[in-house]
């Protein structure tokens, strides 16, 4: 099992992911540190489990308006690819892990 260390909002976190998933895994935190460095700059300092919500509500918002097409930003697609659905799963079980130790 792979491991990569990510940094967001000026923190490290541990990540465990498969074999050859580090670059991809790296790539997505990117996007959520940058999100949070936006964040940050346009609203001040809020708390970490604040800051990381409101990231990944934008991105939820990126993904129903590119899941749009035309349709209502609600309706889930047709056919969801299966490896793109464990990965979203994956990843929910990791914000949900990582919430709950916030919460602690």
């Amino acid at each position: 099992m792979g491991t990569v260390n990510v940094e967001i909002g000026g923190r490290s976190y541990p990540l465990s992911c498969r074999d050859g998933d580090e670059p991809h895994l790296v790539d997505l935190a990117a996007v959520i540190a940058d999100k949070v460095q936006g964040l940050t700059q346009s609203l001040g300092t809020m708390t970490e489990a604040r800051l990381l919500l409101m990231a990944a509500l934008m991105v939820a918002d990126e993904l129903f308006e590119a899941r749009k097409g035309g349709q209502p930003a609600r309706t889930p697609p047709r056919d969801p690819d299966p490896e793109v659905a464990g990965r979203l799963t994956a990843l929910l079980h990791r914000a949900e892990t990582l919430a709950a130790q916030l919460e602690a």
